[in-house]
């Protein structure tokens, strides 16, 4: 897994983690977008969407990922 003290912010990583309010068995969410804040308690990642607060011990899994792919061209 990622450390996050190899982490900066505007790094573009994709992290799994648990939603603490699963009743049944364990759920699990991905965030994907860049760091935006570091804590001692969480991450803070800017999705395409929206701001993602994440408890740092509900994080599984962590990586950065490479930047978005350029987009397409429209077809004419």
């Amino acid at each position: 897994m990622l450390s996050f003290g190899d982490l900066a912010t505007g790094d573009r990583i994709v992290v799994r983690y648990r939603l603490s309010n699963a009743q049944a068995g364990e759920k699990f969410s991905d965030a994907l977008g860049e760091v935006q804040e570091i804590t001692e308690e969480s991450i803070s990642v800017k999705t395409r969407s929206a701001l993602v607060r994440i408890d740092r011990s509900s994080i599984t899994h962590a990586k950065r990922v490479p930047p978005p792919p350029a987009r397409r061209r429209p077809r004419s």
